[in-house]
This record gives structure tokens, sequence and C-alpha cells, in this order.
């Protein structure tokens, strides 16, 4: 059965299924607040996004679990590799994250933005 205009989903903040990673204790900077808006890929093993949502914090990573294409749509953040390269990235930029990425997001300011994850 093919796909119909009734099977495309509007990718915003408030839309899909609320999703709040839960991640390992002591890599969350205190007061961390996320939020995914999933609207499609409910399984983790297949591509999956949505909109995403943070307040100012930082979070430690350490081997990123699979390749994610980021659009921001409002805020500033930035990614801290463990070299202490920095780069930030405003409403309007879109970046790629490579699965193995290693270092620190900082949400600079409130920030929203679309996403897809490739496990």
């Amino acid at each position: 059965m093919s796909a119909t205009v009734a099977d495309v989903r509007t990718i915003e903040i408030g839309a899909g299924t609320a999703v709040v990673p839960v991640w390992e204790p002591g890599t969350a900077s205190p007061g961390w607040q996320e939020t995914e808006w999933r609207v499609f890929g409910a399984d983790e093993s297949r591509p999956y996004g949505g909109a995403w949502s943070g307040r100012p914090g930082s979070l430690r990573l350490d081997d990123y679990p699979y390749d994610e294409v980021c659009v921001m749509l409002t805020g500033v953040v930035a990614l801290v590799d463990d070299t202490g390269a920095r780069r930030e990235f405003r409403a309007g930029e879109a970046f790629f994250v490579p699965r193995g990425f290693s270092g620190t997001w900082e949400t600079v300011e409130p920030a929203t933005k679309v996403f897809i994850a490739l496990p």
C-alpha cells in the first residue's frame, strides 16, 4: 500500500510523542532539561526524528551512538570535542553529528531544533 498525504506529518514542538531521554548519572549538568517530540520512528533501532527543545546546560557525550542531522529553529547550542575545539550553531543553521562523537553538548540559551537520528 502506498503512502498518502494523510501519512505526512508536521515536525514541530508539541507534535508526536514527547520523549525525555534518560542519560547516565553524572553526564548532565544540574537542571539539564530536554524533550524530544518524535513524529516518526518509535523503534530506536531504525531512523527516527522530530523536534527537540532544551534549556541551558550541558551534557557529556561519550561515543555518541548514532549519526544525527540537526536544523536549529531557535536559540544557540555548542559542541565541544575532547580536544577542546568548540563550534556554535544558531537558529537557521543545520549540522551533522557523527556516530562516535565524544565531547560535550552545551545548550547556551533555550533552543529548539528539528532532528533525524540515524542508528
